[in-house]
């Protein structure tokens, strides 16, 4: 008898889309075609405008992980797009609703195992876990009184942070206890390490590693492979990829 499909959730960073996030984590897909495991990239609801996009305010697109963002006049299915807006202090998260409500009703018609996130959608995977565990701290998350989907088995969190919200602060008082892997670029100029620490920090059950790259989702060789095994073992204790550095012990991991 064939095993249940293993679904996990996937959300793209800020200015990405599904499409070009699927395109980012092609070669992990195609390494795992035959293990029963299907990724879900998720849209999310927000289209951004040229004023949105950073490259206007002095953050190439490049830097985000979205050039393409910068053709998508000519093609749709490059349409930037956010799970939130926020101000220039970063004080006030405008469309969060929108995406909670978004992410609400895909978790009510299917059953997920874990969710994946980068950048903004780092911060976003870390919000619907949270959510899962306390979902009365925001009514309209509930689907007749009840959460739309049991709390997740892990969450992966790569170049996230802790966002700011009379929510967030609920959501992560004192801390949420989804299994999180937090992945962190060593050159990451957009989220620097001391950005992504305020997530790690309320985050109860952690692991952290850091590779030696930016704001990307590493996916050498060494990547590809431990990203495989966790998916398919998320709870197992599986050696980081080589290179690695696990930032609770400040020591590479790995040959």
């Amino acid at each position: 008898m064939a095993s249940a499909t293993r679904k996990i959730l996937l959300l793209h960073g800020y200015s990405q889309n599904a499409n070009i996030f699927s395109k980012r984590m092609a070669a992990v897909r195609k390494s795992m075609a035959k293990d029963n495991v299907e990724f879900v990239f998720v849209d999310a609801p927000i289209v951004l405008q040229p004023a949105d996009i950073p490259s206007n305010w002095g953050v190439p697109l490049e830097a985000l992980g979205a050039p393409e963002a910068a053709a998508a006049d000519e093609d749709p299915s490059l349409m930037p797009r956010g799970w939130w807006r926020a101000n220039p202090d970063r004080s006030i998260m405008t469309g969060i609703e929108e995406s909670i409500a978004l992410l609400r009703d895909m978790l009510s018609r299917d059953r997920y195992e874990g969710v994946f996130g980068f950048s903004q959608g780092a911060a976003m995977a870390a919000i619907i876990s949270a959510l899962l565990e306390k979902p009365d701290l925001h009514p309209p998350f509930l689907i007749d009184g009840k959460p739309p989907h049991p709390p997740l088995t892990y969450c992966v969190a790569v170049s996230g942070f802790r966002p700011s919200s009379p929510l967030c602060d609920a959501l992560f008082t004192p801390s949420y206890n989804t299994p999180t892997l937090h992945i962190l670029g060593k050159g990451d100029v957009i989220v620097v390490e001391e950005r992504s620490q305020g997530l790690i920090d309320v985050s109860a059950n952690k692991r952290v590693l850091v590779h030696d790259g930016g704001h990307f989702v590493p996916l050498k060789a060494s990547w590809r492979s431990f990203f495989k095994e966790y998916f398919l073992n998320p709870t197992g204790d599986i050696p980081a990829p080589a290179g690695a550095v696990s930032d609770s012990l400040k020591s590479a991991e790995g040959n």
